[in-house]
């Protein structure tokens, strides 16, 4: 399908801009794959895949714990940051760039698949559930993690959304990764039992005025949004759309931003 492809060669562009791993390192995101990992128990020589591992958001973690790695993304760029943060820490990871919806694995070749804010981006969720689901072992795990489309980078997202032309039909929003009802849709018939759990990570910027800046100037596609958006003069539209979300959800009294940033965390186990 051309279309497909297409929307594929966007998001691998739109992936590229930005600075992914200055926005990890504000929010201390790789915490969340280090808490999945635990969460897991990913043992020494198991097989692990993280799949849209990003600049190893759950790869390194494993790595660290012993498991035999492959990370896997659609961007070369996150990759080339994952593989020198590999090399520094002296870990072995099998770096490979590659597609959700389209693992280049074998049936049943991994002890444990991971994915950290990473597969709800891929355009057909049906998809790439089968995909995590077909490359685990017998009695293999799963861990997902994905924003809550009831939270605020589900808001996130949806506002950013509104600002840019629509997607095409086939392609599912990303925050219903994070709705209960929707993922038990997509694992139906996969042979995995999965139980959902809700959690939070606590985001702290200095303003709203700063959160906006961070978002719009690092995470890849919102940066291609505000690019779009100021070659056609309606950027302050936006970030005033932004600003007025971290103002409503902020849960402090103080003059930063404090958020709770609520996802779903999905726990698969195949029969």
């Amino acid at each position: 399908m051309q279309q497909l492809a297409e929307v594929k060669d966007q998001a691998r562009g739109a992936w590229a801009l930005g600075d992914y791993d200055a926005m990890m390192r504000q929010e201390r995101l790789h915490g969340v794959g280090e808490r999945l990992v635990d969460r897991l128990r990913v043992a020494p020589g198991e097989t692990v895949l993280d799949v849209a591992c990003g600049t190893g958001n759950a790869a390194l973690p494993a790595a660290r714990a012993g498991a035999q790695v492959t990370g896997l993304d659609l961007s070369p760029e996150m990759l080339e940051r994952a593989r020198a943060h590999a090399e520094a820490d002296g870990l072995e990871v099998d770096w490979r760039e590659g597609d959700a919806e389209r693992l280049p694995f074998d049936d049943a070749s991994f002890d444990v698949v991971t994915s950290t804010f990473g597969c709800m981006f891929a355009p057909r969720h049906e998809v790439a559930a089968e995909e995590l689901a077909r490359v685990l072992r017998p009695g293999g795990r799963l861990g997902v993690c994905s924003w809550a489309p009831d939270g605020v980078f589900g808001e996130f997202f949806r506002i950013v959304g509104a600002h840019l032309p629509p997607d095409p039909e086939f392609v599912d929003p990303p925050p219903l990764w994070g709705d209960e009802a929707h993922v038990r849709g997509l694992f139906e018939g996969t042979g995995l039992s999965i139980e959902l759990e809700r959690e939070h990570w606590d985001i702290r910027h200095d303003s709203p005025e700063a959160a906006v800046e961070c978002y719009t100037t690092t995470l890849g596609p919102v940066v291609g949004a505000r690019q779009l958006t100021e070659a056609q003069g309606r950027w302050p539209a936006l970030a005033d759309d932004l600003r007025g979300l971290f103002e409503r959800w902020d849960a402090s009294d103080r003059p930063t931003v404090d958020l709770a940033a609520e996802y779903l965390l999905v726990l698969g186990r195949k029969a």
